[in-house]
């Protein structure tokens, strides 16, 4: 896919999900007010964070979709990865967030202090919002699938936190306003419920990007790939030093091949040739490859060549 083509589509599908969470914002702040609903007015601070997570989105992806220059040889794609963390990280804040005014609310309550009950309007809100949300996610999720976009998948997935919030939220508000206002502390224990959810997505967002930016090397599977296809070349007696790991949407491919000593240059330039091709059909265009080749080693040794 075409540099620009992707970051249109990144651009895109980004700017409609502002537009999601911009509406939900407002309408969830006025029934959580309205309705005199905790856990609608933790679920519209979710959604806050949801717009500023696609403000962040929008300013790395133009960042990350540079071209190589001087000062970066390997492109910008970390700036993505570092996209992801940061979305992650302000996931954590709102978890962190809605779960200790959840408990708080939940033990006053359990210690005599009064719940107002919430009203139908907040639960109507939640109702639209699940719906909303979990439309967003699954579109988000396959545009960002498409143009291999962690960032934009790292956003998907504060999308469908936040369809899993209103979840909890409807629950909780609907047990409160159907069941009697005895039941109304089931409000701010359905934000507690909720905010576990959102906290465990946004570790499993920061765990990523983390082993992305510390330069993890690519599962092993990819990596037994890589082999199968290295060793499928004629002439490759062996692959070693093999070295694996993502930059944004791209990856990074670093060997040591060794070949019979008396084969010519050009000769293995052309099996190198063929290795890189075959790579990056499985990889993407954009994968960097650098290979050296050496010649065969035998007891500790290199073979040198047959002597005409």
């Amino acid at each position: 896919m075409e540099t620009k083509d992707r970051e249109h589509r990144i651009y895109f599908v980004t700017l409609m999900g502002s537009v999601v969470n911009v509406v939900l914002l407002v309408f969830k702040f006025i029934a959580g007010i309205l309705g005199g609903s905790a856990a609608m007015i933790a679920d519209a601070v979710h959604s806050l964070s949801d717009f500023m997570t696609d403000i962040v989105v929008l300013l790395f992806v133009k960042i990350s979709s540079k071209p190589e220059d001087k000062d970066h040889d390997y492109g910008h794609g970390k700036y993505e990865t570092l996209a992801t963390s940061m979305i992650g990280v302000a996931l954590l804040c709102v978890g962190l967030y809605i779960l200790y005014s959840g408990a708080y609310r939940t033990w006053a309550a359990f210690k005599g202090s009064p719940i107002e009950q919430p009203g139908i309007v907040a639960l109507w809100a939640a109702r639209f919002s699940i719906v909303m949300k979990e439309w967003t996610y699954r579109f988000t999720a396959k545009v960002g699938k498409e143009v291999q976009s962690q960032a934009v998948v790292a956003n998907a997935w504060h999308h469908r936190s936040d369809a899993l919030s209103s979840i909890g939220t409807a629950v909780g508000i609907g047990g409160a306003i159907f069941l009697g206002k005895e039941w109304a502390v089931l409000d701010p224990i359905a934000a507690v419920v909720v905010s576990i959810f959102i906290i465990r997505t946004a570790a499993m967002l920061v765990s990523g990007a983390l082993d992305e930016l510390l330069e993890k090397s690519l599962p092993d599977e990819e990596e037994r790939k890589i082999e199968d296809i290295v060793h499928s070349e004629p002439e490759v007696s062996d692959m070693h030093h093999l070295c694996t790991r993502r930059i944004g949407n791209r990856i990074a491919i670093e060997m040591h091949l060794r070949m019979p000593g008396d084969t010519l240059l050009y000769v293995a330039h052309q099996h190198t040739s063929r290795i890189e091709r075959r790579l990056r059909r499985r990889f993407g265009k954009g994968t960097l490859i650098s290979i050296h080749v050496e010649p065969i080693k035998v007891e500790g040794r290199y073979v040198a060549p047959h002597s005409s």
